[in-house]
C-alpha cells in the first residue's frame, strides 16, 4: 500500500480530499414575528447565547437579515426546516435562507 497525499490507497489513486462546503444561515425580517420569539429560535435552533440571539435578532429587526451562522449543507438544510417549523407552528411567518458562501 502506498500513502499519497496523507491518505492510505490501496490502488495506487490518490484521493481528492476537501472540507465540505459551507453556506451561510440567514434569518430574514418580517412585520409579523415578535423579537422574543426571533431571540427564542436563535437560542433552541442555534445554541446562541443571550447575547449573541439578542445581536442578530438586531440585525434581523435593523437590517431586515441577520447572519446565524456557517455550517455545511446538511445542518443548514435541517436548522432552516427547524425554524420554519417552529415558526409556523407558533403562527409566525419567520424566514429562514441558506446562502452558498
Amino acid at each position: 500500500m502506498e500513502f499519497m497525499n496523507g491518505t492510505e490507497s490501496k490502488t495506487g489513486l490518490s484521493e481528492d480530499l476537501r472540507e465540505p462546503e459551507h453556506f451561510r444561515v440567514i434569518l430574514l425580517n418580517d412585520d409579523f414575528t415578535s423579537k422574543e420569539f426571533v431571540i427564542a429560535v436563535l437560542i433552541a435552533v442555534f445554541h446562541k447565547s443571550q447575547e449573541d440571539a439578542w445581536r442578530i435578532m438586531e440585525d434581523v429587526h435593523k437590517k431586515g437579515r441577520g447572519v446565524v451562522g456557517s455550517y455545511t449543507y446538511d445542518i443548514a438544510a435541517t436548522r432552516c426546516v427547524q425554524v420554519h417549523e417552529a415558526a409556523r407552528s407558533n403562527g409566525y411567518p419567520l424566514r429562514c435562507v441558506m446562502e452558498n458562501q
